[in-house]
């Protein structure tokens, strides 16, 4: 059984964690999967410089949230005993695990609601609202 543990980089993302572990605890031959998705918009028209120097953010982006997030996640899983490993993608939240999820052949996702929202949530849906309704495995949102 694989499990998708989408992480926000927010001390909610450890409720999430923790209820994976659970699960992994009482299934034989369990992975965690460990991701992070950095919000990137395909909207963006720039020029080729621009392009350029949002190429270079972007792998920095990356690699900031390795170090800052998964690996310490992915580590203290790996610590406990747990089989685990990371993943950081840039795209849309809710789509962006939904496709890590049916790449990996995970089982389940798991999140941590958050409690961040505001206008653009009242406007255009939540990513954790999208991905409950959207997503092609079902979805387990930790309060």
């Amino acid at each position: 059984m694989k499990l998708l543990i989408g992480l926000d980089g927010h001390s909610s993302g450890k409720k999430a964690l923790e209820f994976a572990k659970g699960i992994a605890k009482r299934v034989d031959d369990c992975e965690l999967i460990v991701a992070y998705v950095i919000e990137w918009s395909p909207f963006t028209f720039q020029t080729p410089e621009e392009n350029e120097q949002r190429h270079k953010r972007r792998e920095e982006e990356i690699s900031t949230a390795l170090e800052r997030v998964v690996n310490p996640a992915v580590a203290a899983l790996s610590e406990a005993g747990f089989n685990a490993r990371g993943r950081v993608r840039h795209g849309n939240v809710a789509d962006t695990l939904d496709a890590i999820a049916h790449d990996e052949g995970a089982s389940q996702i798991i999140i941590a609601r958050s409690s961040e929202g505001g206008i653009t949530s009242r406007i255009f849906g939540s990513s954790t609202a999208n991905l409950v309704m959207n997503a092609r495995v079902p979805v387990t949102v930790v309060a």
